[in-house]
């Protein structure tokens, strides 16, 4: 969609009492009338937190709130019922919805099994570091809760390949079952980063390729969602991604977007993802967070490299552009979080240029009550300059180490289309830059409200814009 913007709605420590479900059914006009065109909402499914489970310590993926397991009927977010009412509410709001798919562990088994397994070496997964031995690891899943419907399928240790805890003693390691071996095409990190977390599902095992298809279709057929963002992809083969999204697209005949979270900022990693699973899945683009976030940091921090290395710059299409997430957010296993003065320049980034697919986070536009951070209420400025005048062809004034600019030209589709951003991480600034003869003799402002002076278009098509130091300011006409 031409300047579509996702939403990530919810952040960590979101306290929603069980209901964020009917939470974002009754935002859905106003989302839409923002300019919000797509919704990505967390795992709907039973996780072993029970109603506090924020949704990737993953039990049950056919428990969509509907079951009396983990100590709850409702998920954190709601019932089966609230959930495929809140996406029905939002595709007829205009809003296509994107489910948070976890594949890559399940936790919380239902009973513990005795197998022989290897210890191995936390920084180097192929490394093994003991003899073979005997563990007790919770590694049976039967749903006793809810009884079959759905699928029959019942998970045991020959669907997983591993585990980080021997309930025989109570000893946290890194254990490989019996005749197991990781999978090979994943992240090289700690020599093999198959393993992430609770008890690794083999995705070389068929039964578990052809029950996470089958569990795929029932699950879209249910729904209805238009698309994924997948968890944790870089400890999951690219072929057995590329093989599921390529059959439920063929068994839905759509075009499914689907994003995947491959946490690395080294844009390379990156590319071969896109390439091993041949384009059919976009990524998050990591290393662009990451130099929003040094460049928050680091008063130094050369501007004009702040697109370097990033998949925004080297293949765009693919790219999906965020400031942060529930897992940079404070305290969380990946903080890395933008300092508050760079979140709108980062913002105008993502919103006001033409390449990438932008995601807005919760946290940014309603606040952390948790963290006290407030919320960033200007996002909701740069949303609508996207929706309304982020288009036509782009200019870059990429020159200066503190001070950085571009101008879209508008088009004829959008009345008043066309606008000139300008971004400082140091003083004052000011930079010529061209907006298009057609905006001769027009007077242009500055929709973030940070300077009072307008500034003329002369006959060549150029402005002379503005913008104080730490800040961004957006002039349109």
């Amino acid at each position: 969609m031409i300047n579509g913007i996702i939403i990530q709605y919810f952040e960590w420590y979101m306290n929603c009492n069980q209901n964020l479900w009917n939470m974002v059914a009754n935002k859905a006009e106003e989302l839409s009338k923002m300019g919000i065109t797509a919704i990505w909402l967390p795992p709907a499914y039973k996780g072993i937190g029970g109603k506090d489970e924020v949704g990737y310590g993953v039990y049950d993926v056919y428990d969509l709130g509907e079951f009396d397991q983990k100590g709850t009927i409702k998920t954190k977010y709601g019932s089966k019922d609230e959930y495929i009412n809140c996406i029905q509410t939002l595709k007829q709001a205009g809003i296509e919805v994107y489910a948070d798919i976890v594949l890559n562990h399940k936790m919380g088994a239902d009973f513990i099994q005795t197998i022989p397994a290897t210890k191995v070496d936390w920084s180097n997964h192929y490394q093994e570091i003991a003899n073979q031995e005997i563990v007790k690891v919770a590694t049976k899943f039967t749903f006793p809760g809810r009884k079959k419907k759905y699928s029959d399928f019942e998970w045991n240790w020959t669907h997983f390949d591993g585990i980080d805890y021997n309930m025989a003693n109570g000893e946290k390691a890194l254990f490989k079952f019996k005749d197991k071996s990781w999978e090979n095409a994943v992240d090289e990190e700690f020599g093999n980063y198959d393993y992430l977390m609770g008890v690794d599902l083999d995705f070389t095992n068929e039964e578990v390729i052809e029950e996470c298809k089958k569990w795929g279709k029932w699950y879209l057929e249910l729904t209805k969602v238009d698309g994924f963002r997948l968890d944790a992809v870089k400890h999951i083969s690219a072929s057995f991604y590329k093989e599921w999204i390529e059959y439920l697209r063929g068994q839905t005949k759509k075009e499914l977007f689907t994003v995947g979270e491959y946490w690395s900022g080294d844009v390379d990693k990156l590319h071969k993802y896109i390439e091993e699973t041949q384009g059919y899945i976009s990524l998050f683009d990591v290393p662009l967070h990451y130099n929003f976030s040094q460049a928050s940091k680091d008063e130094h921090y050369d501007l004009t490299q702040i697109l370097s290395n990033t998949l925004t710059k080297e293949n765009p299409a693919k790219a999906v552009t965020f400031v942060d997430n529930h897992d940079t957010q404070p305290t969380q296993a990946l903080e890395s979080f933008i300092d508050r003065w760079f979140k709108l320049p980062a913002y105008s980034i993502i919103l006001l240029r033409s390449e990438g697919y932008p995601c807005i986070f919760y946290g940014d536009l309603y606040g952390i009550p948790q963290n006290n951070i407030e919320p960033l209420i200007e996002i909701k400025t740069l949303i609508k300059l996207r929706k309304e005048r982020a288009y036509g062809k782009q200019n870059d004034y990429m020159d200066s180490k503190n001070c950085i600019g571009w101008t879209r030209e508008g088009d004829d589709e959008h009345i008043k289309s066309g606008l000139a951003v300008l971004i400082s991480n140091a003083g004052y600034a000011e930079k010529r830059m061209y907006v298009g003869t057609k905006f001769a003799g027009k007077k242009f402002i500055d929709a973030m409200a940070n300077i009072d002076d307008e500034v003329v278009i002369d006959e060549e098509g150029f402005g002379i814009f503005k913008v104080k130091e730490k800040s961004v300011s957006v002039w349109v006409y």
